[in-house]
């Protein structure tokens, strides 16, 4: 498993005004939460942890933050993000605590998609990442959706998935069997339609 590292400054210099300031000196705000503490408002060189989150596996993953000497177990829980430009503007932090359950968003790798083209169909991705809980040590680095068998007309629903071991989908745990994805006929522009008629 890759370990991922990260370090950062604690901030005193709160508020809009502060936030902008730190952007100018290519700096973010994060704000870390969780863990039966206080938050803690911190900051980070805007280089380093937009070359960490490159890596898409630091989104599921624990990173170890290293705050002005005091180490900490985190994981992502938001980044904000420039509506244009995709630059990261602000971010939040869970604490790890060992023992404890934790919800994340982990992403989802579609395989075999190869099998339903083949057979004429489209597959829509209903959805990128998954809500899951389970305890730090358990967290998968990603949810894989095989495609192999699914046919025209499939739609994958998180029930469909099989959850790695200690893990639980959030929103089925709530009753919410969501759809993930789903394989439908190819989709005939209104032009094609109308040579046909003629």
């Amino acid at each position: 498993m890759t370990n991922f590292t990260l370090n950062a400054i604690k901030r005193t210099d709160l508020g809009k005004g502060a936030s902008r300031r730190l952007r100018h000196t290519q700096s973010i705000p994060a704000v870390i939460y969780g863990g039966n503490k206080e938050a803690e408002s911190v900051t980070f060189v805007l280089k380093e942890i937009a070359k960490l989150f490159e890596n898409e596996a630091a989104f599921s993953h624990v990173i170890e933050l290293n705050v002005d000497g005091a180490k900490q177990n985190v994981i992502v829980k938001a980044l904000q993000r420039h509506p244009v430009k995709q630059f990261i503007m602000h971010a939040d932090f869970i604490r790890v605590v060992a023992g404890q359950k934790l919800t994340a968003q982990v992403p989802v790798h579609f395989i075999n998609e190869e099998a339903p083209i083949k057979k004429g169909g489209e597959i829509s991705h209903v959805e990128a990442q998954i809500e899951v809980s389970c305890e730090a040590k358990d967290l998968p680095e990603f949810i894989e959706v095989d495609l192999a068998k699914a046919e025209i007309g499939t739609i994958i629903h998180l029930s469909d998935l099989k959850a790695p071991k200690g893990v639980e989908f959030v929103a089925l745990a709530h009753g919410d069997d969501k759809a993930v994805a789903n394989v439908h006929a190819p989709r005939v522009a209104p032009e094609a339609e109308e040579g046909a008629a003629e």
